[in-house]
C-alpha cells in the first residue's frame, strides 16, 4: 500500500502564496503520476495539477501561469507551489497517487486553503 501525507495549508491573504508537499511511503512504482485535486465546500473535487515520474506536467485551466507542480523521485514527493491565489482557490487539497501497474489509486487525507483577506 501507499500513504500521502500532505502539509503546508493554512490561511493566506489574496495574491499571497502557499507551497503545499505530500511525501509517499510504502511501494512505490518507479512509473506513476502524482498529483493535486482540490474539494471547494458544496462542489465535486477537481484536478488541480499532475505530474508524471518522468517530468510531464498537465494544469487546470484556472490556475496555469499561478501554479506550478513539481517532485522529487527519490524520496517520491510531490509539490504545488501557488502563487497569486485567489479566493476561488479556497478549498481543501487532496494529494493523488497512481500507477498503470496493479491499477493503483491512493489520496492523502488532505490539506485545507483559505485565501481570504
Amino acid at each position: 500500500q501507499v500513504q500521502l501525507v500532505e502539509s503546508g495549508g493554512g490561511l493566506v491573504q489574496p495574491g499571497g502564496s502557499l507551497r503545499l508537499s505530500c511525501a509517499a511511503s510504502g511501494t512505490i512504482f518507479k512509473l506513476n503520476t502524482m498529483g493535486w485535486y482540490r474539494q471547494a465546500p458544496g462542489k465535486e473535487r477537481e484536478l488541480v495539477a499532475t505530474i508524471t515520474s518522468g517530468g510531464s506536467t498537465n494544469y487546470a485551466d484556472s490556475v496555469k501561469g499561478r501554479f506550478t507542480i513539481s517532485r522529487d523521485n527519490a524520496p517520491n514527493t510531490v509539490y504545488l507551489q501557488m502563487n497569486s491565489l485567489k479566493p476561488e482557490d479556497t478549498a481543501v487539497y487532496y494529494c493523488n497517487y497512481r500507477t498503470v501497474v496493479r491499477a493503483g489509486n491512493y489520496w492523502g487525507k488532505g490539506t485545507p486553503v483559505t485565501v481570504s483577506s
